[in-house]
């Protein structure tokens, strides 16, 4: 069978591309080995988090604990009650309605209290005693006790 003009231009040019392929594929070969070795291709992190090529300094190494490690939220420590009774003197208080507000003595912030929150009968400028709740609305004084 004798081969066309066509065919043997087609088959140069296949030739030509594996040539062209195979010089490509020994050039990226001998551009890899461009004297990289292993050592200068580490990164290592810094104290600050920033990557760097040089290696850490022994001499500077933080020893930590491994109880130290907190994971998470870190656990609440037990709540005096003594350090939740707060004073105050009543601003305002309306004995028909049955709430007024207390002025905090050391926070000089304004708590809603309700008549239900009491353990006694208060009025006007009485100093008292209370704790502080968190309710929908804001702050509210409850366990209110008049101090003589």
């Amino acid at each position: 069978m004798a081969e066309t003009w066509n065919k043997k231009e087609r088959e140069k040019k296949k030739q030509q591309l594996k040539k062209e392929k195979a010089e490509k594929k020994k050039e990226r070969k001998e551009s890899s080995k461009d004297g990289k070795s292993f050592d200068d291709m580490l990164a290592y992190l810094d104290e600050n988090g920033n990557l760097t090529s040089k290696p850490p300094d022994p001499s500077r190494k933080i020893e930590v604990k491994l109880e130290d490690i907190e994971i998470g939220v870190p656990k609440q420590l037990p709540i005096n009650p003594a350090d939740l009774i707060r004073k105050g003197i009543v601003t305002f208080f309306n004995q028909s309605k049955g709430y007024g507000f207390i002025k905090d003595m050391v926070t000089q912030e304004s708590v809603f209290v309700h008549i239900n929150s009491l353990s006694g009968e208060i009025k006007e400028n009485n100093r008292v005693t209370f704790e502080v709740e968190m309710g929908p609305k804001g702050a509210n004084a409850v366990n209110v006790k008049v101090v003589k």
